[in-house]
């Protein structure tokens, strides 16, 4: 039976001492649903890094644990995974999922807040890179569709509005109860800027270790897996394909060396035919005749 791949989950890192604990949970779910040996590895601020992992794990999947498609998810990661003949999975950007562990984490936090939220900022990282904050107007889209009340989007750096600025238009509109759901995987700077933020009625946590995000971690690693067993099939089909191709050929080549082989002993016995008639006659060998025969192949 074949050994299960390593999955390695790429994440960006913090030197907050929650977000390695945060991560480390979800490390266990992901263990607990694919069977996989999984390990981190960090883009910054934490070790082990990302290139020490992948060197003592040549040919693992890599899973960005990221939820935008900024430098890290499309240089980055792709650039060092490439070194040690790694897969590189889709990130998480934009997948209904995360905006399910979002709204849970809202609602999680609306109840210790007392009552549910009449506004909502979804607060992204921020990416400078074009395409890089379509995963939090994903998020946007997606939790406005679930929620009865306005939902806004502010960025936490990069890009703006910033959360302090989209919770105080809110406030100004009328708003009272604003809460924040934090489009971020782990605690860090950006979780504890959020709950700074004055005016607001709730801060939701972050959702690295929400079980619809192991689970969706899981799913990506078991479409590298099947991915791979596709591109392994096809390579076996061609190399097939090639080893029929070479001996329907040598078979073409054979049968056709067979015919010529026919083809010279008839016209050998033709010759040898004429040759005798032209001794019984008593008549010289025509030097045409003979020549011909002497140029048969052997």
């Amino acid at each position: 039976m074949t050994a299960a791949r390593d999955l390695v989950l790429a994440v960006h890192g913090s030197a907050v001492p929650e977000a390695g604990a945060t991560t480390a949970r979800l490390a266990d779910s992901v263990r607990g649903l694919t069977g996989a040996p999984v390990a981190v590895g960090h883009l910054d601020h934490q070790a082990p890094s990302l290139p020490h992992v992948l060197a003592e794990r040549p040919g693992a999947v890599v899973v960005p644990l990221l939820l935008g498609d900024g430098y890290h998810r499309t240089v980055d990661i792709p650039a060092v995974a490439g070194a040690f003949d790694c897969a590189v999975t889709r990130g998480l950007s934009g997948e209904q999922a995360v905006a399910l562990a979002l709204y849970d984490r809202l609602r999680d936090a609306e109840r210790a807040a007392g009552g549910a939220a009449d506004a909502v900022v979804v607060a992204g990282a921020g990416s400078s890179r074009p395409g890089g904050d379509d995963g939090t107007l994903a998020a946007v889209r997606q939790l406005g569709l679930l929620l009865p009340v306005p939902v806004t989007v502010a960025y936490c750096s990069a890009s703006a509005p910033a959360p302090a600025e989209a919770v105080a238009l809110l406030r100004a509109r009328g708003f009272r109860r604003v809460a924040v759901a934090a489009h971020l995987l782990a605690p860090g700077r950006f979780t504890r800027a959020l709950a700074a933020v004055p005016g607001t009625w709730a801060v939701a946590a972050p959702i690295a270790d929400h079980a619809r995000v192991a689970r969706l971690v899981a799913a990506r690693y078991a479409e590298a897996g099947a991915r791979s067993a596709e591109a392994e099939y096809t390579q076996a089909e061609a190399r097939s394909a090639e080893a029929e191709y070479t001996q329907a050929e040598a078979r073409s080549a054979e049968a056709e060396y067979t015919q010529a082989e026919a083809g010279y002993a008839q016209a050998g016995a033709r010759y040898a035919g004429a040759e005798a008639g032209y001794a019984q006659a008593g008549a010289e060998v025509p030097l045409r005749v003979a020549c011909q025969r002497e140029t048969l192949p052997l």
